[in-house]
């Protein structure tokens, strides 16, 4: 019953969309509180450039067939789902929550829940660490163009100048950031928590900008329970059938158990961390709010979803090859 509660961070974000909606940041506020927003992002972005090693990818990158189905279910599979989602909903939800659900399928993997869910299952963490990284830093290329070729067709909300703050709003602090990491490097590995706090402070800043902006243009006012329960199934069937995809087809392909896992967890996952600060870099205007919901709605389920099956993955038997060499 514990994993059907949310974890303290989506409890974090849920009080911060009530507060959107008491008390929406307005006028000149919402002008400070875009403005720091932005600033939270670029720190934000400069961090992770800072601390993710580049020794741990370079001593995985040899495993392109690891890491070409987790890319490939990513980037490939992902979209390919959304589409068809987006094919069948008809008129079951409202435009701004199928850009949401397309901007979701763009989106790059997670990186500390994918590692860890694939150490509570005894699976290739030496893999997943190499792939999540390479699956964010080929995101912050790959997502912006993948967004664009989705949403081409639908012209709301997406902006192409967005294409260009991504590269100077998060790639450029990126690589600034691992340009510095010989020096603040070691700095940023002691100060994990005050590190924490300053990725999940830039979300909810960012969470607040989106809805405080849909709640003051209408756009969140009148959406029916129905719509939100509807959107919540959209969400459970798109994680239902990239987990079945994941590892069903690394067994076709022939990867071992160790290897199955690190597919499983890095391809069926969807980044919270860049993803928020992602959309308010791509899209504009008071649909953001719905545009980055689905997003919520996935992370929380899949956090539940490969607890209980990371658990499963931990009880059955090691590879006999893997259990000689730990």
């Amino acid at each position: 019953m514990r994993r059907l509660i949310p974890d303290s961070f989506i409890l974090a974000l849920l009080t911060t969309v009530a507060l959107a909606i008491v008390l929406p940041a307005q006028g000149s506020v919402a002008g400070a509180v875009d403005i720091l927003a932005t600033a939270a992002i670029v720190l934000l972005f400069f961090l992770h450039g800072v601390r993710i090693p580049r020794e741990a990818v370079l001593a995985s990158l040899r495993h392109w067939r690891l890491h070409s189905a987790i890319l490939g279910s990513t980037f490939v599979a992902f979209p390919l789902l959304g589409l068809g989602m987006q094919a069948s909903a008809g008129s079951l939800l409202p435009q701004p929550f199928l850009l949401g659900v397309l901007f979701l399928c763009a989106l790059p993997s997670t990186v500390q829940s994918s590692i860890a869910f694939t150490s509570i299952a005894r699976g290739n963490v030496a893999g997943a660490v190499a792939a999540a990284t390479i699956s964010n830093l080929l995101g912050m290329l790959l997502t912006p163009l993948l967004v664009s070729l989705l949403l081409h067709s639908q012209g709301a909300g997406f902006s192409a100048s967005g294409v260009g703050k991504i590269f100077s709003q998060l790639l450029l602090p990126f690589v600034v950031g691992q340009l510095v990491r010989p020096w603040l490097g070691a700095w940023a590995a002691r100060r994990k928590k005050l590190l924490t706090l300053t990725d999940r402070g830039t979300i909810v800043l960012a969470v607040y900008s989106a809805f405080s902006a849909a709640v003051t243009e209408g756009v969140m006012r009148n959406v029916p329970v129905s719509v939100l329960g509807i959107l919540f199934l959209f969400c459970c069937v798109l994680l239902c059938a990239i987990l079945f995809i994941t590892s069903a087809g690394s067994r076709l392909l022939g990867f071992d158990r160790e290897d199955e896992i690190a597919i499983v967890f890095c391809g069926s996952k969807k980044t919270l961390a860049s993803g928020i600060p992602m959309a308010r870099v791509l899209f504009s205007g008071p649909d953001l709010g719905a545009i980055v919901l689905p997003l919520m709605m996935f992370h929380q389920l899949q956090l539940m979803a490969c607890a209980w099956l990371a658990r499963r993955y931990a009880a059955s038997p090691l590879s006999p090859a893997f259990a000689a060499n730990p």
